[in-house]
């Protein structure tokens, strides 16, 4: 049976402002109607032979994760969570293990789960090749078919013919300059690295022990010391932190002599930029890319996306990429968008929240929006989903008082519980303990104005909570 493995990893920073370390590329709907984790889980489960996806992720996402899923009626085969960032190698382990214990000859096909590919036929293809090479205890890696020299990517040489699609991987090459780049092109023979593979567990996690024994060793502890927490899966964090921080392809692929290639081409991009999504798009006749409200005036080769509070106008621009959130908005030549992780270090530097969070931020319960902060006080706008609610709490810095304008919502406040109806409003002091639920159908929207000496969520000690946060 075919397993397929998603990696869902990612700090946000290269399509800032849109994407940010709460909300990376992947759960954001980028082209189309679903987000690129969506889309890989999707293509995936077309496949013959595809099981429930595996999903590896961080902790911070695993709601994003669970819900995407929920949307697309895609049922999960292990959400992993990661407890620290350990680069791809461990996190493919986590996955085989898994996978393993359940089901001992099975094929894992681990993607990144924020890359687009267009031509699902051909990727189809493409693993119906692979999966001979894996049953023959093949490590194989998907390499896409140049379509111009590219330093962005890393390169495979495909070596001796193995079958009439795969072939032996003579080796793997860095991430080229111009004209080494140039080269490889018109050599032929080689590939970008897609990041893609297909492969038994078993196999795997025999060439993860010989070729990095302490990876092995740290992902075998951490997933006999996981724990279930409601849907997901968390493994252990001391055992997993000890484990190298290395690349599948560092880790096992540069080291094996088992590993193949299978070259494709499937309309395949990692959207490791604001260019590189202009590039994908669909495009005007002036090779313009507009969402949402926006007027271009001699405007040429320009990417222009504005939020949903309020329309964007260009005149007399070319090559640009413009892009709008609630609280920040990027303007850059799209030959420089490789810089925006620069503005995100910035960000980082001041100690400012803007590369971490977006203005709305999702919650398992729903959403909240900071519609304005000053001084000792903060708005908020709060949407709670039907059946959802939020955790038993107190602060001890704020107070907060609550306007429902729609739908009804279920108040806990110390020793009272009572419905609050649309138009209707209450005080929550501050130390009092209190709780928001939504009995009903529809959701429930109310604003929520906070005061107090301190506002920030780290204030928030719960006493309860169905979703199993501290």
């Amino acid at each position: 049976m075919l397993h397929p493995v998603v990696l869902s990893g990612g700090s946000g920073s290269r399509l800032w402002p849109l994407s940010r370390q709460n909300q990376p590329k992947q759960f954001l709907t980028l082209i189309g109607d679903r987000s690129l984790y969506q889309e890989t889980v999707v293509r995936a489960s077309k496949l013959p032979g595809a099981q429930a996806p595996v999903t590896v992720c961080s902790g911070d996402h695993r709601f994003m994760v669970g819900e995407q899923l929920q949307e697309i009626g895609i049922s999960n085969g292990g959400i992993l969570l990661e407890p620290i960032a350990r680069n791809t190698a461990p996190a493919i382990a986590l996955a085989a293990l898994h996978v393993i214990a359940n089901d001992a000859d099975a094929s894992l096909l681990v993607m990144p789960a924020d890359h687009l590919i267009e031509d699902e036929s051909a990727f189809r293809n493409a693993v119906a090749a692979a999966t001979g090479l894996a049953e023959a205890g093949w490590l194989v890696t998907f390499g896409i078919t140049p379509d111009y020299a590219e330093t962005g990517y890393g390169y495979i040489l495909r070596g001796e013919g193995l079958s009439d699609d795969g072939f032996k991987v003579e080796r793997f090459v860095e991430k080229p300059d111009a004209t080494t780049a140039e080269r490889y092109v018109a050599e032929g023979g080689y590939a970008w690295n897609s990041g893609m593979f297909l492969f038994k567990a078993k196999s795997y996690l025999d060439e993860l022990a010989r070729h990095a024994p302490e990876i092995f060793e740290a992902a075998q502890l951490s997933y006999a010391a996981s724990e279930g927490d409601l849907d997901f899966i968390r493994v252990g964090k001391d055992q997993f932190a000890a484990s190298p921080n290395d690349s599948i392809d560092y880790a096992v692929m540069e080291r094996t002599d088992r590993a193949a290639v299978v070259p494709v081409s499937c309309g395949w991009s990692d959207i490791g930029s604001w260019s590189s999504l202009w590039s994908v798009a669909k495009r005007d006749v002036d090779d313009n890319r507009h969402d949402g409200d926006v007027i271009s005036i001699d405007t040429k080769g320009c990417l222009v996306r504005a939020s949903d509070r309020r329309m964007i106008a260009t005149i007399g621009v070319e090559d640009l990429v413009i892009i709008d959130t609630p609280d920040a908005t990027l303007v850059a030549r799209k030959d420089r968008v490789q810089d925006v992780k620069t503005i995100v270090d910035h960000l980082k530097a001041a100690g400012r929240q803007e590369h971490l969070f977006h203005r709305k931020v999702y919650r398992p319960w729903g959403s909240y929006d900071s519609i304005d902060v000053g001084e000792r006080f903060q708005v908020k706008r709060i949407v709670v989903k039907p059946g959802a609610a939020l955790s038993l709490q107190k602060h001890h810095k704020r107070a907060e008082h609550w306007i429902v304008v729609s739908g009804v919502a279920e108040v806990t406040c110390d020793d009272k519980v009572f419905d609050l109806h649309e138009n209707q409003s209450t005080y929550i002091p501050l130390g009092s303990v209190h709780r928001l639920r939504n009995n009903g159908s529809e959701p429930v929207e109310l604003i929520e104005v906070q005061s107090g000496s301190y506002l920030g969520e780290d204030d928030i000690v719960r006493l309860e909570d169905v979703y199993g946060r501290s």
